[in-house]
């Protein structure tokens, strides 16, 4: 596992020679350097093992069934390699799971950019309907039967028991840890010119010129972090699988719809929950793009299954769904050739490395509190 401080000096040893030869990429992207760490929530190594202990453990969830690693499987990407991620017990998800990947970046998480931090986010996903579907008093109490947590919180945070604030705050710390720095794209950017294929480096000015890709994809993380409506077709569950169509009512409704659109909507309103301007209908946040190679299929519905397929997405024109009049005017055909198309896939692969795969921890166990002491 790479945590956070050999993340940090891995991006922060340059060569002068890399540095100069960097001034020669493209001005709009750039590689990725160490995330960015709250002041209220500074890292170490002790925190982030406890986090990483809560990430694959059940216990923040109603059931004790469901970790975050459910709907976040290393070896499928730190995502869940299906159209929509996984649900508690007697549900179904709505939504595609994204990676953790590099999630210590984004200013917004969720597709709709729901939470504005790492802790925010997992306190939403431990507690969400459809999701970990726990309540934080009931998960404390757990928390506090493990004597290898009491132990950990006291080291990290100086709890007397086991704060699921707390819990929230190591999980993001963990998630912070996750980060790539050091894929081909990211070699090639800081002056290593063998870092890419010739086929890839063709996709890299493809990407920044006819394709006109950086428009949206841009920086650091290769996103704008905006909210825009590509065409997306609607997640086909929706027409065939009766879990799902009670998930997306019951979203319709706890996100908040007038009456006629809970009864008539067939897609994803997107950032409009947030907003409630019909401006906002059907639009989502821009991911990144990297560590994409491994979190297929793609979109906010999983509803294309390739970065080959994506590309042929765009390059069409994008697609047509139920919110046509909010689509971005930005998305139009491309014209890219066949070759065009393998080249920007080569490039976009560039940008992931190595499957980021750890092991997982040995499971915690409860035991009975020790008796108090008159």
């Amino acid at each position: 596992m790479r945590y956070f401080s050999a993340a940090v000096a891995s991006v922060l040893v340059l060569s002068g020679a890399a540095v100069m030869a960097q001034s020669e990429r493209p001005s709009e992207l750039a590689p990725l350097g160490p995330p960015p760490v709250p002041a209220d929530n500074p890292m170490s190594q002790a925190k982030i093992e406890l986090g990483r202990q809560l990430f694959f453990d059940p216990i923040l969830s109603g059931n004790y069934g469901m970790p975050c690693s459910a709907c976040h499987l290393p070896e499928a990407g730190w995502s869940v390699q299906a159209p929509v991620s996984i649900g508690y017990p007697g549900t179904i998800h709505w939504r595609n799971s994204q990676t953790i990947v590099n999630s210590a970046y984004y200013r917004k998480l969720f597709w709709a950019g729901a939470s504005g931090s790492l802790e925010h986010q997992a306190r939403s996903a431990a507690r969400g309907g459809v999701a970990g579907n726990g309540e934080d008093d009931m998960m404390e109490a757990r928390l506090a039967f493990v004597p290898r947590y009491r132990r950990a919180f006291r080291e990290v945070f100086g709890d007397d028991w086991p704060s699921v604030r707390h819990a929230y705050m190591a999980l993001a710390a963990f998630q912070r840890s996750v980060v790539q720095t050091d894929t081909p794209f990211d070699r090639y950017m800081r002056g290593d010119d063998g870092a890419l294929t010739e086929s890839q480096k063709r996709g890299l000015d493809l990407f920044v010129g006819k394709a006109n890709c950086v428009t949206c994809h841009s920086g650091p993380l290769l996103s704008n972090e905006a909210y825009y409506n590509t065409g997306v077709p609607a997640y086909a569950g929706w027409e065939e699988d009766p879990v799902a169509q009670i998930t997306f009512r019951f979203e319709l409704y706890a996100k908040g719809v007038t009456e006629e659109r809970y009864r008539n909507l067939k897609d994803d309103p997107g950032l409009y929950f947030r907003t409630k301007q019909e401006a906002d209908l059907g639009k989502f946040r821009v991911p990144s793009l990297r560590y994409a190679k491994y979190t297929y299929p793609y979109m906010h519905n999983g509803m294309i299954e390739t970065l080959r397929d994506v590309v042929l997405f765009y390059n069409q024109g994008g697609g047509e769904n139920e919110f046509s009049a909010t689509k971005s005017p930005l998305v139009k055909p491309l014209g890219l050739s066949d070759a065009e198309i393998d080249d920007v896939v080569a490039f976009l692969e560039s940008l992931s490395g190595d499957e980021i795969i750890i092991t997982e921890p040995d499971p915690a166990f409860m035991e009975p509190l020790p008796v108090a002491r008159q």
